[in-house]
């Protein structure tokens, strides 16, 4: 009941209407802030809860270098064990995240391929296995990894914007979603749902990730911080304990299939991104790119 009344606070008091910028949490009164990130991941802590916003222009593209930021502020707030909950966001207006950056897979030498895809699972493990209760506030359009990343949280809210999209996409640009993408997509929104989306590479806008339950909810998007505090509430309204236990026993065998075979995941995605085939394809999709920019 001590979190549920602080997150009311949170979101603006007893009406959980929040006053303050979306990309700002307002947390209790006399509480602790502290502010974390200067660069590609900005973070912000108070009274147990933390707001993580991805902030890399011009689409939060999931590099390396944010890979690994991202995973160290992620531990960080796994290892303080006075964090509870945190909010997964985008602090790039019209983009929650691109996905994977193309430029990751293109030209690069097998040691950086395999450093690169480490990084993507270990990214994963850390969101999908969190003993936080996890929200993914999706502002804006999330294809692909960035898809992956929401699916990872406990609860997803999308902005009710018909201009933005998500889903898992992989096979427009030649590549296959590998087995742990797939498992995640499967326990989400079912087998034949995943069979469509994954072979046909589908984006979907709100209103169909509502549908078939890729998404949680849809909010106007300037409420989507204050519903995102109001759900963290309902989360951890739950004793610790019994919530992280249960969320554990459901995951855990998606999460052990990758952690037993992960090395085995690491080589077969160096092997088939280094193809010829999936290289030609890969310049392909980075000149169309180009073109659209020009």
């Amino acid at each position: 009941m001590a979190a549920a009344a602080a997150m009311g606070r949170l979101a603006g008091g007893p009406g959980g209407g929040l006053r303050r910028p979306l990309t700002r949490l307002a947390f209790p009164a006399g509480s602790r802030r502290r502010m974390s990130g200067a660069g590609a991941v900005l973070v912000e802590e108070r009274a147990g809860l933390a707001l993580v916003r991805l902030k890399q222009p011009p689409v939060n593209g999931l590099s390396l270098p944010l890979l690994t930021e991202l995973g160290l502020a992620l531990q960080k707030l796994e290892d303080a064990r006075a964090c509870r909950g945190l909010v997964l966001t985008s602090a790039v207006p019209g983009i929650f995240s691109a996905g994977l950056d193309i430029t990751e897979m293109y030209g690069r030498s097998e040691e950086r391929l395999a450093e690169f895809w480490r990084a993507v699972q270990q990214l994963w493990i850390l969101l999908y296995g969190s003993r936080l209760a996890t929200v993914a506030a999706i502002n804006g359009s999330s294809p692909a990894g960035g898809c992956l990343m929401a699916l990872a949280c406990d609860y997803r809210i999308m902005a009710d914007n018909p201009k933005y999209s998500i889903g898992l996409n992989e096979t427009r640009l030649g590549i296959v979603a590998p087995f742990w993408f797939k498992d995640t997509l499967l326990n989400t929104v079912g087998h034949r749902a995943s069979e469509r989306a994954l072979q046909l590479g589908l984006l979907f806008s709100p209103q169909e990730a509502l549908r078939i339950g890729l998404v949680d909810e849809l909010v106007p998007e300037e409420k989507m911080q204050a519903r995102a505090a109001e759900v963290l509430a309902q989360w951890l309204a739950i004793p610790d304990h019994a919530r992280q236990l249960s969320k554990a026993a459901l995951r855990k065998p998606t999460l052990d299939h990758l952690l037993m075979h992960r090395e085995a995941d690491i080589q077969d995605f160096v092997r088939f991104v280094s193809r010829d085939a999936i290289q030609k394809s890969l310049q392909k999709y980075m000149e169309m790119l180009k073109q659209k920019k020009a």
